[in-house]
């Protein structure tokens, strides 16, 4: 387990340096999950691939989102991967720049979900992620899940972001006007988009300060690598990309591209993520730890073993060989990136 805990010192600096409380524009990674070949919490390696995506320049990260594998964790274990993250932070970033630490904290009930936001404060967590409680979507409707989230933001010790992801919620897709009806507490800072809906993600950049009192304090995502430059085009305020994980240097150059107004440049990089990032929607986490050792290196490939009862992909099996096709046009794109920032 990470020795240092670093809830008060992290999330605090964090608040004095952040601008009204939105959380800064960029690249935030939802981070794997790693185990030991004891199906234990793998440490070391959690704290090393922290290291890696900070030193290619994301902005803050994710723990327990759905590429997370949280639902295969207990209370305990998802404590210990949180501590792990804000220790390596703490070691790896400039106290000046706060890189801020969102959990997942979803539940079905209140009770619960404000419990897990607890935890992940006091482990080092500046930011709260959550999905509706969609376990008895039937008869969930638009005013319970807006007082849900209400109540969590009421009594969560950190600020929350909305995680409107309906395959991970038994289906259930807030619109935008739900969305912007819970965007009026000023605790709920954020959304991420995984439902893929370029026009709701319009919706919510427009319409979240008109809601928020005039404040540009909503920070807007899409939950996909594959829409990066569509969202920045409507105005969004960055991505939360599982594909990040595996090529967060290209990730982070869409952007970069796309503020320095080189659009066709944005678009083909765009392009070509598009193109491997289907491959780790389609084939899911379990796609992304399969091409962990691809994208940096053999030692990676025993700690991104899947938990049960999902298992690794078949190293000669032509799913691996179909991952290693579509993302070798970003590999070596990441490839060449890595080289020039070390010049």
């Amino acid at each position: 387990m990470a020795t240092t805990p670093v809830s008060q010192t992290h999330d605090d600096a964090f608040d004095q340096h952040s601008s009204a409380g939105r959380l800064p524009s960029g690249v935030y990674v939802p981070m794997l999950a790693f185990f030991t070949p004891d199906d234990t919490i793998d440490v070391p390696t959690t704290q090393r691939h922290t290291a890696r995506l900070l030193s290619a320049g994301v902005t803050g990260l994710v723990v327990h989102g759905s590429n997370g594998e949280n639902v295969h964790m207990s209370r305990r274990e998802r404590r210990e991967v949180i501590e792990a993250v804000a220790d390596a932070v703490r070691h790896e970033s400039d106290s000046h720049t706060p890189i801020p630490i969102i959990a997942g904290c979803g539940a079905q009930s209140l009770k619960e979900t404000v419990e897990l936001c607890q935890e992940a404060r006091e482990a080092g967590a500046t930011h709260a992620l959550i999905l509706p409680p969609g376990y008895y979507a039937g008869i969930l409707n638009k005013d319970l899940i807006v007082d849900f989230f209400h109540q969590v933001a009421d009594r969560s010790p950190i600020p929350i972001l909305i995680y409107n992801f309906p395959g991970a919620a038994n289906g259930v897709d807030l619109d935008s006007d739900t969305l912007l009806r819970i965007a009026t507490h000023p605790r709920v800072v954020g959304v991420k988009l995984t439902c893929g809906n370029t026009g709701k993600l319009a919706r919510m950049v427009a319409g979240a300060p008109k809601v928020r009192g005039g404040r540009d304090d909503f920070f807007v995502a899409g939950g996909s690598a594959d829409f990066i430059l569509q969202g920045l085009v409507v105005g969004a305020h960055g991505t939360i990309s599982g594909f990040a994980n595996l090529a967060p240097r290209a990730c982070v150059r869409i952007g970069e591209l796309f503020d320095q107004g080189r659009l066709r440049e944005a678009r083909e990089l765009q392009h070509e993520v598009a193109r491997a990032d289907w491959l780790a929607i389609r084939y899911g986490f379990v796609g992304v730890k399969a091409a962990m050792p691809y994208f940096h290196g053999e030692g990676e490939r025993s700690c991104a073993e899947p938990r049960l009862p999902f298992v690794k992909l078949d190293e000669k099996g032509d799913a691996v060989r179909e991952i290693q096709h579509g993302m070798a046009g970003t590999l070596a794109i990441e490839t060449a990136l890595a080289a020039e920032a070390r010049n």
